[in-house]
């Protein structure tokens, strides 16, 4: 009796070492599918990356996200496809009668802009041309990215941008930005998947009320064919009745991470929104978490 009291108290410290919290990380609400953000907004937690879509090909991306009922868009000034979000985020406000409140669309500033912070917000601003940015992103940190970020903050206040955040900052960048801006981020956006999990650096946003977003969640070009027939991988999915995609993005948003894979095809756009009538077990995420190899698939 006292190995099984000692075994139950200790259990939820090693699903949490494992990569399985015993809680909700996140504080996602997984009925409405959102999260509730610093800033007092509502994000969706999964949604679509629009990285290498140009064009024609992302305006159509966008759409088939958004009749399949996505209402999260990734991009980004380095993308050179803020245009085309815009435009497909208009074209399915009017063909599908959604409510531009209801869509949630996220942009990023690159550190050759942080010089000219204000004129790189209003580029954006025009580029998307939707009236107002969800949340804009310092890309990754550069030379002025403080200053930039405190310009931001004046947009945030005129109401032009409704949440900030940052993306590819870790523990040694948070630990030292942080204490210089007056605005908490509502939202860190890095690599994850499940060859390299950040199981460090999630712990350490989250607990200071920061959302965490991933991108390249199915591992980026040139790995996704290895990531997805993993055979731990397609066990699971097999078990589920799903795809190894859809596991892998399950497994994030268990973690409390916001997804946004990137997809051309309409087909997996609905795939990638599909996670929510399924659940892994804690033996699953637990495997999926043996997978980390500390593998970073880009430089940043």
């Amino acid at each position: 009796m006292k190995k099984l009291f000692v075994l139950l108290l200790i259990l939820p410290l090693l699903l949490t070492a494992a990569g399985c919290p015993a809680e909700n990380p996140g504080g996602f609400d997984f009925k409405s599918r959102t999260v509730l953000l610093n800033s007092d907004y509502t994000m969706p937690i999964a949604g679509l990356g629009t990285y290498a879509l140009d064009d024609e090909t992302c305006v159509r991306s966008v759409m088939a996200l958004i009749e399949n009922g996505g209402r999260l868009i990734d991009t980004a000034y380095m993308y050179g496809n803020e245009e085309a979000v815009g435009e497909g985020v208009r074209r399915a406000m009017a063909a599908y009668g959604v409510p531009r409140e209801d869509i949630f669309v996220i942009t990023k500033i690159y550190p050759s802009q942080f010089d000219r912070p204000e004129e790189a917000i209003e580029a954006a601003l025009a580029k998307l041309d939707l009236g107002y940015i969800d949340m804009l992103l310092l890309h990754h940190p550069g030379n002025g990215d403080v200053q930039a970020y405190r310009a931001m903050e004046r947009y945030a206040a005129e109401g032009k941008i409704r949440s900030l955040g940052l993306s590819n900052w870790y523990i040694e960048e948070l630990t030292d930005f942080l204490p210089q801006v007056s605005v908490t981020p509502a939202l860190v956006q890095n690599e994850i998947h499940p060859y390299y999990q950040e199981r460090d650096v999630v712990p350490f946003i989250q607990e200071r009320g920061i959302a965490v977003q991933c991108w390249y969640p199915l591992g980026g070009r040139g790995y996704t064919a290895e990531l997805l027939s993993d055979s731990t991988l397609t066990a699971i999915a097999e078990a589920h009745g799903v795809t190894a995609a859809q596991v892998i993005l399950r497994w994030d948003l268990q973690r409390g991470i916001v997804v946004i894979p990137g997809s051309s095809n309409p087909q997996h756009i609905r795939e990638n929104l599909d996670l929510f009538g399924f659940e892994l077990t804690a033996e699953e995420m637990a495997q999926i978490a043996a997978l980390d190899r500390g593998e970073k698939h880009d430089w940043y």
